[in-house]
């Protein structure tokens, strides 16, 4: 029984340094593999507007590009609030093929604020959240 116990706990202490020698970055190469990911870079996902003037809209763009082998298709975009707009392509975007997401911000409140977009592609598993921030005076 002890030689048993001992079999169950070297195999458990293995499988656990297995575990944790995979990075953030191998996972993500994995999933992506597993689940056919879209396969998208982007320029930034952060934008800070820094100080802006309350009631005078802002916008950025967003930049990303296509890495994968298929057309990529943004299938909508969602903000964070009713004070965020966005702009996208509702065409396929070719493979090695760059697209931007316009996201326009109306200040109706003094203060800092963080708001989120989050980009959802065709493949329903793969999505993108940008953050926009600032200050409104």
């Amino acid at each position: 029984m002890k030689q048993i116990k001992t079999i169950a706990i070297a195999a458990i202490a293995i499988t656990s340094v297995a575990l944790m020698s995979f990075t953030a970055s191998n996972v993500s190469e994995t999933l992506a593999t597993a689940y056919n990911y879209v396969k998208v870079t982007w320029a930034k996902d952060i934008h800070d507007f820094g100080e802006i003037p309350q009631g005078k809209p802002v916008s950025v763009e967003f930049t990303f590009k296509n890495e994968g082998d298929e057309p990529l298709l943004v299938a909508d975009v969602v903000t964070s609030c009713g004070c965020t707009a966005s702009d996208y392509t509702k065409e396929p975007i070719a493979p090695g093929k760059s697209s931007r997401i316009k996201a326009t911000f109306n200040a109706a409140t003094a203060g800092a604020f963080t708001k989120a977009i989050t980009v959802n592609f065709s493949d329903a598993a793969s999505k993108k959240i940008l953050t926009i921030k600032g200050t409104v005076k």
